[in-house]
C-alpha cells in the first residue's frame, strides 16, 4: 500500500487526461457519443456521493474526477458541430438501461447497491462507445483512458479497507479503461476486422 496522498496525483493525471479528451472534441478530432458521455458524468458523480455517504475517504476523489471529465466532455461535444456522432437505437436502449440503473439505485438507497448500479450503469453506457471504438478508433482519444488507468491503478494501491465501497468503483475503471486503451490506442478492433472480412 503506498500513501493516500497519491490519489490526488491520479485525480490530476486524471483530469489532464479529461481535459485533453476536452481539446480533441472542440477541434473536432475526437467524436464522443453524448449518450455515453451524459451516463459517465451522472453515474460516477451518483456513486460519488454514495461513496461519501459510506465514510469513503480520499479514495473516491477518483470516482469523482471520473464523472467530472465526461461531464467537461459531454459539453464540449456541442461546441464544434464536426465532434457530433449520430445516435442509433444501440446508443438509446443502453442509455435507457443506464438510466433504470440509476433509478434502482435511488429506489433502495442503500450505499453498496448505489455503487453497484452506479457502475453496471456506467457499464451500459460505455456499450455503444466500445462498438464504436472497436469499429472506428479514430474517432477517439486515447489519453483519457489512459490517464483513467492511471488514477484508478494508484488509488486501488492506496486503499487499506479492501472492502467494496473502496475497491469496487476503481476496480471497474481499471478495467474499463483497459478495454479502451486496447482497442483505441492499439487498434484492436481495426485488427481483427482485418483478419475477418465477414465481420466488416
Amino acid at each position: 500500500m503506498i500513501d493516500e496522498r497519491w490519489v490526488i496525483l491520479g485525480a490530476l493525471i486524471n483530469f489532464a487526461g479529461g481535459l485533453s479528451y476536452v481539446i480533441a472534441t472542440v477541434r473536432g478530432e475526437a467524436k464522443p457519443n453524448r449518450v455515453t458521455w451524459f451516463i459517465w458524468a451522472l453515474a460516477p458523480l451518483i456513486a460519488f456521493a454514495a461513496q461519501v455517504k459510506q465514510g469513503v475517504g480520499i479514495q473516491s476523489l477518483l470516482t469523482f474526477m471520473v464523472g467530472f471529465g465526461p461531464l467537461m466532455v459531454f459539453l464540449a461535444s456541442f461546441v464544434n458541430k464536426k465532434a457530433e456522432w449520430k445516435l442509433g437505437h444501440l446508443d438509446y436502449i443502453c442509455g435507457g438501461l443506464s438510466i433504470i440503473g440509476l433509478v434502482l439505485w435511488q429506489l433502495t438507497g442503500v450505499g453498496n447497491l448505489a455503487i453497484s448500479f452506479s457502475i453496471l450503469s456506467d457499464g451500459l453506457a460505455g456499450v455503444p462507445t466500445i462498438v464504436k471504438s472497436y469499429r472506428f478508433p479514430e474517432t477517439e482519444n486515447h489519453w483519457a483512458y489512459t490517464a483513467a488507468w492511471i488514477s484508478a491503478f494508484i488509488t486501488l494501491l492506496t486503499i487499506e479497507k479492501w472492502n467494496f465501497e473502496h475497491y469496487g468503483f476503481p476496480l471497474y475503471i481499471l478495467a474499463i479503461t483497459s478495454v479502451f486503451v486496447l482497442l483505441i490506442k492499439f487498434r484492436l478492433g481495426k485488427r481483427l476486422l482485418q483478419e475477418d472480412p465477414k465481420a466488416k
